[in-house]
């Protein structure tokens, strides 16, 4: 299946859908883009069960850090929706249920373990839930209620990914050539993205932008999915190999780096894709500004610093395959951190929804997202 594509509103509503619900006669289903065949496929996955919307997470089907927040919420509705329809002859809302949605919180608490947006979306679906059972509720309504939570959540994400580019559109100018790292756009939101968010805001604004994509190894997000957003949204492009954005930030008139982020310590240290920090150390050395794009959601408070970030360790096969061709010697030693921390020191900003974050991030960070980390 293809898609879900949808009206294009102005400079508020991406091309398509990354993840959504869908209800039918056979009951619910999470929805979602399968991006580990983009670009060769479009296809589109209907999950009527929480174990499979765990598996989608974990083998990357969904990714980005707000994205994976969002499925999960609608993961853990999804679970609680088919419960209900199993049990028809419930009248009242029993342990079981709840049981059931904790069980399917901690089933998707365990996909991935660097992206703090993951455990937000669940602790605050398992507190929407405990505030709901206190009120004299048929089962049906709290399924309903978590529904509209997880959509809530969704809706969130999308309006922030506008105010974040609004807000870092102000940092680009008419004929800026820019740089970015993974993917960070539409497919890795509810919305137009985080990174990429600012550069669609300037593009339908009228500004001439140029884009430098990194490759993105080993899983090539740039490669696959970065170039292949901006050229649906006729936004020029040059894709690279991770190992020429030096080069081209000493010859080729890089004016500034957009990157986002899987997690945010207090202090302004950045954990995201494995390489970003490679980047943000050539940025600065060539005195180019390198910021980072993210919700407060991503934002963890609680944190002090980027070393107290888990890391996650992912297949090493992702690292002596590319698209399934072997490239490395059989037998070889492989490491394989799927992220790295990129120092505060090396962030000229840091870009949300609610404004733009400047050193010291200690301060900050807390002035302005200390009420959305309630994890």
């Amino acid at each position: 299946m293809s898609i879900q594509y949808q009206p294009q509103d102005g400079a508020s509503e991406p091309k398509w859908k990354t993840v959504w619900w869908e209800e039918d006669e056979q009951g619910a289903t999470v929805c979602l883009v399968d991006q580990s065949v983009l670009p060769q496929e479009i296809v589109s996955l209907h999950l009527r069960h929480e174990q499979q919307v765990a598996d989608a997470i974990t083998s990357l089907k969904v990714r980005g850090a707000p994205a994976i927040g969002v499925t999960a919420a609608f993961g853990m509705a999804l679970a609680v929706w088919r419960f209900v329809r199993d049990h028809e002859e419930a009248t009242l809302i029993t342990d079981e249920i709840m049981t059931q949605l904790q069980a399917a919180g901690k089933l998707l608490g365990r996909t991935r373990p660097t992206a703090v947006n993951l455990f937000w979306a669940i602790e605050r679906m398992l507190q929407r839930a405990e505030q709901a059972v206190q009120q004299p509720l048929l089962p049906q309504q709290l399924a309903q209620l978590l529904r509209d939570e997880a959509q809530a959540i969704a809706d969130e994400d999308a309006a922030a990914c506008l105010s974040m580019g609004t807000l870092g559109a102000s940092l680009i100018d008419d004929g800026d050539i820019l740089l970015t790292h993974c993917n960070a756009g539409a497919l890795a939101t509810a919305g137009l993205g985080t990174a990429l968010a600012p550069i669609y805001v300037a593009h339908r604004a009228g500004k001439h932008v140029h884009v430098f994509v990194d490759e993105t190894r080993p899983i090539l997000q740039g490669a696959r999915l970065t170039a292949w957003e901006l050229q649906q949204e006729n936004i020029p492009l040059t894709l690279i190999t991770d190992n020429m954005a030096g080069h081209f930030m000493r010859s080729g008139g890089i004016n500034a780096v957009f990157v986002g982020a899987d997690r945010i310590a207090a202090n302004g240290d950045v954990a995201n894709k494995i390489g970003t920090y490679s980047v943000a150390v050539l940025a600065h050395a060539h005195a180019i500004p390198f910021y980072v794009v993210a919700p407060c959601s991503t934002i963890d408070l609680k944190i002090p610093s980027g070393d107290h970030i888990p890391i996650e360790q992912r297949d090493p096969d992702e690292v002596i395959a590319v698209r399934g061709a072997q490239v490395a010697p059989v037998g070889v030693r492989v490491a394989n951190p799927a992220f790295d921390v990129t120092p505060h020191q090396y962030v000229t900003a840091i870009i949300t929804e609610k404004g733009i974050a400047h050193p010291p991030y200690d301060v900050s960070l807390g002035q302005i997202c200390s009420e959305h980390n309630t994890i």
